[in-house]
């Protein structure tokens, strides 16, 4: 037993602990958001989420696994408990599994690198064992700062840079005391390779490697899907994300799915996509410049009209598992974010984001809002829980023979 009370420290947007029982409530809210589940045929598809544990990724395992009836495996990587508390996917992923068991679900959770060709081989082996040899959907969501080519060793970093260029924008920060500060920050261009790298690590290289590995293993059902999640953003955040090196790795992936969804109709009467979610507050997003004044300005127009990223997946299995037409674009993408683009938001977002200073950010965004769901990140404030009493921070990886 390590039971303990768990007080939130951080270092801007980063906490130093996360809190067990508040990733636990975070992750029992989220399901019952779930509408009631869509009608389910024998003992359902067989999906495999990678990022399973965080974000948009963890909507996806959840909504899945609450609104498609999934059953399957989840891949991330997460720390275990030490001296610090364990990661909060850590947790989320641990009550996960308990919600997937308590529901009927057979959920299997990998933890380790996605990347590496170790962790390809330990799905598949599960994929054959445990599920039948067959996989009907697989959801890519993978944020990460570098990656290592399984062939050759290389380690690419991804950085987030404009592109020709030097990118000066406003950003919300928070001072020591939580009092908000507007400020302006410059961003140098891209240089040397940092296109290149971005690409390699936030592009479709992955994702398409992923489905050559299972479909070499002749592990892709008859008319298998496969769904990499994606973000285009305001105009205002457009310098820095999708025209800046995070763009193109963005294009990159769009480009694979083009390729894959050929590949896929051709031999098994597949397909590949891409789905453009709407803005969240993720441990991604906030290292971005801008997007944090982006996203408390947004909520501060649209209030509880935003949608949560577990609505926006349950969208997405609802479109995925043919509940209700894909709906495709112009450029064969799921959009989620019509809400987010459209004109009247934009152009009120935009108004409040050229007004926004110090004196004026506490009228023009929901700081709560915003620095609570920072918090909720991390486990905490989260509603309904105690955060004054000793919690377990010891908390065991779901064994892969537990079951439904």
């Amino acid at each position: 037993m390590s039971e303990r009370v768990i007080a939130p420290k951080s270092r801007g947007f980063l906490f130093l602990d996360s809190h067990p029982g508040g990733c636990r409530r975070l992750v029992e809210d989220m399901w019952q958001a779930v509408p009631a589940p869509v009608s389910i045929r024998g003992d359902g598809p067989v999906a495999l989420v990678i990022g399973s544990s965080a974000g948009y990724g963890l909507a996806a395992t959840i909504a899945g696994l609450a609104r498609a009836g999934i059953r399957g495996i989840g891949v991330c990587f997460e720390k275990a408990p030490a001296r610090r508390t364990g990661t909060a996917g850590w947790y989320r992923t641990a009550v996960t599994a308990r919600l997937a068991r308590e529901h009927g679900r057979d959920m299997v959770f990998v933890n380790g690198d996605a990347f590496g060709d170790a962790v390809k081989e330990q799905v598949a082996d599960l994929l054959t064992e445990r599920f039948g040899g067959r996989l009907d959907f697989l959801v890519y969501s993978v944020a990460a700062p570098r990656r290592t080519d399984p062939d050759t060793g290389e380690v690419y970093a991804s950085v987030l840079r404009p592109i020709g260029s030097p990118h000066t924008t406003k950003t919300l920060l928070f001072d020591e005391h939580g009092a908000p500060e507007v400020k302006e920050v410059t961003t140098a261009p891209a240089e040397g390779d940092d296109i290149e790298q971005t690409v390699a690590v936030m592009g479709g290289t992955d994702w398409e490697r992923w489905i050559t590995f299972l479909a070499g293993r002749s592990l892709l059902a008859d008319g298998f899907t496969t769904a990499a999640l994606s973000y285009i953003g305001s105009p205002l955040t457009a310098a820095i994300y999708r025209q800046g090196t995070i763009g193109v790795a963005k294009s990159h992936l769009e480009a694979t799915a083009r390729t894959l969804d050929e590949r896929l109709g051709k031999t098994l009467g597949g397909r590949a996509l891409t789905s453009v979610n709407a803005a969240a507050v993720t441990q991604s997003s906030t290292a971005i410049p801008g997007i944090a004044l982006y996203a408390g300005l947004l909520r501060g127009v649209l209030g509880g009209a935003m949608v949560a990223p577990i609505g926006q997946l349950v969208d997405l299995w609802d479109r995925l598992t043919g509940a209700r037409p894909l709906g495709l674009d112009d450029e064969g993408r799921v959009r989620l974010d019509a809400w987010e683009l459209d004109p009247a938001v934009q152009s009120a977002v935009a108004d409040r984001w050229n007004a926004a200073t110090g004196d004026s950010i506490g009228e023009l965004a929901d700081l709560d809002w915003f620095r609570d769901e920072v918090h909720r990140l991390y486990g905490f404030c989260v509603p309904g829980v105690d955060y004054t009493t000793a919690t377990e921070t010891d908390v065991p990886w779901p064994g892969r023979h537990d079951t439904p």
